[in-house]
């Protein structure tokens, strides 16, 4: 419904009605736009920076005020507010309507209705907060709608003013008002810590000057050129203010909108707005987290998605938290005990990717390394290159690396097995000898667990060997590699002195620290450097997770030996021994040892106890 037409003259109809355009002065925040900041890999995706208020519309309230007759300069009210039905003492706010007032009362139900209930439902996802802290701090309940029409309550609202936050702060202001900004972190998009600043900033604004207008005014402009403009002009009062040309049209409006937004939020079904879908406040808990957490890697700890956790966290700017220092970190309530239960099932996967360079006349390699972000000596290794001279037409191979995160189920984690020896020491990897790959098309119907049942081996080495997170995604023409067991004679066991279960080539992940009543994430996947995080779903499509990590018991290693009629015997590996010396003493090669032992690479401990056999 229009607001109270039958009230209103056919001139202030008129006035309400007058068409806009833009407007040249100087504006101190006149439109929201997204950051023009170039976002990184590493960079939150921030869909949700928008605007607060169409530029458009902007444009065109400035305009309509700048209209002759549009305002009634001095006057506070030329309208009854009881017979308007509006009651001044429902407000905690000082309450006036003038034409300006009517101005926005008219176009919030009428060309910005849509925005208007947009703000209505994201106002109760912060009301709460913000009134509890207003309440606390002694200020008028009503000022929450200051957030309104600064930020239409959109916390990763941006202007091009460079304001931000749902308080629109500048960072000058934010950082007097301790709120951090810097490349990791931007507190003016933390809608908690934000508010409380804005109050401490309205309560020392109320303090100056003595007056609602004149303090929220200041907020908006300054409270400097609040205070010059009515020294130079000598004014008493907004209204005065706003009268001389001391301030810009942008604060002139600032406070009409203010009271507009308050009359109709107060009580918005009077105003036609009845079918607003309230949003519900983020609950939360907290974890600390060491520094360098991959945001991904907490999300699929906790099952949840990283949207989710980014609107937690939206003060985040990138996909981490900030390295070196401890961060506070807030989950879905409900998930501390789950991200126990899975820390020890996380597991960092990192892959390498090429692409490919050619080489334009004139490029340099420090050129073409400041445009991948990579070292000169990684790229030159990389190429088998000796000379940073570079020829036209040269193709490049531009490595980079990607790190996913998967969850082990418990079949992953029997079989996910490290060796490491009493002393101290490099980690051995355990894994079958090479087998001879065997190449399987996917034929119409069949499934992993088929092709598995016909070649002897486990669906999760299928997976594993084609490198698939879920075995529903194979699909009919697909072209498989496979390594079945060839015949082998009985195996011989081979006790191994210290056995531990742990992930190969991945990061070993300690459960949260049972000490201390907060919840604290140990070297939960830190995102390496320089890496874009990427998440792989569990392949299993159940999972049962225990309510805490339980700790795997040693276990053996059974490796299987090749009957020979050559004499074998053990060898006990000493100080200062290499697989190439043992294998030069026994007259034999280091591949053959290694094949005998199942060792993936050269490498040998002291004290560990080889199968070798004279050549």
């Amino acid at each position: 419904m229009k607001i109270l037409p039958v009230l209103l003259n056919s001139c202030c109809i008129a006035l309400l009605c007058i068409s806009l355009s833009a407007c040249s002065s100087h504006p101190k925040r006149s439109a929201l736009h997204r950051s023009p900041t170039p976002v990184t890999d590493a960079d939150i995706q921030d869909e949700e920076i928008a605007s607060a208020e169409p530029e458009e519309t902007a444009q065109e309230e400035l305009e309509a005020l700048n209209k002759p007759g549009a305002w009634e300069y001095g006057v506070k009210t030329t309208y009854s507010l009881e017979k308007l039905g509006i009651d001044p003492s429902k407000y905690d706010f000082p309450i006036t309507v003038n034409k300006q007032v009517l101005y926005y009362l008219e176009l919030f139900q009428g060309k910005q209705r849509n925005y208007f209930t947009q703000w209505l439902a994201r106002s109760t996802i912060y009301r709460p907060y913000i009134e509890r802290e207003l309440k606390r701090a002694g200020l008028p309940l009503d000022l929450v709608y200051l957030a309104m029409i600064e930020s239409g309550f959109n916390p990763s609202a941006y202007s091009p003013a460079e304001a931000c936050g749902l308080w629109q702060f500048m960072e000058g202001t934010a950082q007097t008002y301790k709120l951090r900004v810097d490349s990791w972190v931007d507190e003016r998009r933390e809608p908690e810590k934000a508010t409380k600043a804005a109050i401490r900033y309205l309560s020392r604004l109320y303090s100056q000057f003595g007056d609602w207008y004149l303090a929220v005014a200041a907020y908006n402009a300054g409270e400097g050129k609040i205070d010059t403009a009515m020294k130079t002009y000598n004014a008493s009062d907004f209204w005065e203010v706003a009268a001389s040309e001391g301030i810009f049209m942008e604060t002139k409006r600032y406070v009409p909108k203010l009271i507009a937004a308050i009359i109709i939020a107060r009580n918005p079904e009077k105003y036609g707005f009845t079918d607003i879908a309230y949003k519900t406040p983020h609950e939360y808990e907290t974890i600390t987290v060491p520094g360098g957490v991959a945001l991904e890697a907490v999300a699929l700890t906790a099952n949840t998605s990283i949207k989710q956790l980014r609107s937690l966290n939206n003060e985040l700017r990138k996909n981490q938290t900030p390295p070196k220092n401890e961060y506070t970190l807030r989950i879905p309530v409900g998930c501390k005990e789950l991200i126990a239960a899975n820390l020890d099932k996380l597991r960092p996967v990192t892959r390498t990717v090429y692409t490919t360079h050619t080489v334009k006349k004139g490029e340099t390699l420090t050129e073409i390394c400041n445009l991948y972000k990579i070292s000169k000596t990684s790229l030159l290794k990389a190429n088998n290159l000796r000379t940073a001279q570079l020829k036209r037409g040269l193709r490049l191979q531009i490595p980079s690396t990607s790190t996913k995160y998967v969850l082990l189920n418990s079949e992953d984690q029997a079989e996910d097995r490290v060796a490491k020896v009493d002393k101290p020491g490099k980690m051995v990897k355990v894994e079958p000898a090479k087998q001879q790959a065997v190449s399987h098309r996917v034929k119409q119907g069949e499934t992993v667990a088929s092709i598995a049942k016909q070649y002897q081996v486990s669906t999760k080495d299928i997976l594993r060997w084609n490198k698939i997170a879920n075995s529903s995604t194979i699909k009919s023409g697909q072209k498989l590699s496979l390594y079945p067991e060839r015949p082998q004679p009985e195996p011989v066991t081979v006790a191994a002195k210290a056995v531990k279960i742990a992930a190969a080539k991945t990061a070993a992940i300690p459960t949260l620290d049972p000490s201390t009543k907060k919840q604290s994430v140990q070297n939960v996947a830190k995102a390496p450097s320089g890496n874009k995080p990427e998440v792989i779903k569990p392949t299993a499509t159940k999972t049962s997770i225990a309510k805490t990590a339980k700790a795997e018991p040693a276990a053996k290693v059974s490796v299987a030996i090749a009957k020979s009629t050559k004499p074998h015997t053990w060898y006990v590996v000493k100080n200062g021994d290499t697989l190439t010396a043992i294998a030069k003493k026994f007259q034999t090669s280091t591949q053959d040892i290694r094949a005998w032992n199942k060792l993936s690479t050269n490498t040998v401990q002291t004290g560990n106890k080889l199968l070798v056999k004279k050549g």
